[in-house]
């Protein structure tokens, strides 16, 4: 199982989309300053997750939601705390 995520940084007003298996050990590793792109904003929390069979399934709907950043579609996922999935 796949999980795409979004993260929320708690010190500053920024967002991280990406993907993984496992998101435990992914969010451990952001918050630990071990993302290049994220470690400059940690720590950060969970605020979204889709689940999805396939690798395929979760990098096309991480793209996706990339494409809303700052958009009317991705302000709409992240004030409402959307759990899809779980």
């Amino acid at each position: 199982m796949y999980k795409v995520y979004i993260l929320e940084s708690e010190i500053k007003l920024k967002h991280y989309v990406g993907h993984t298996q496992n998101i435990t050990d992914r969010l451990f590793r952001h918050n630990q300053g071990l993302v290049k792109s994220t470690k400059t904003y940690k720590p950060w929390k969970v605020i979204y997750i889709e689940k999805f069979h396939t690798r395929e399934e979760a990098c096309k709907r991480e793209k996706q939601i990339k494409s809303y950043k700052g958009g009317e579609a991705f302000k709409k996922l992240i004030n409402h705390r959307l759990w899809r999935g779980e």
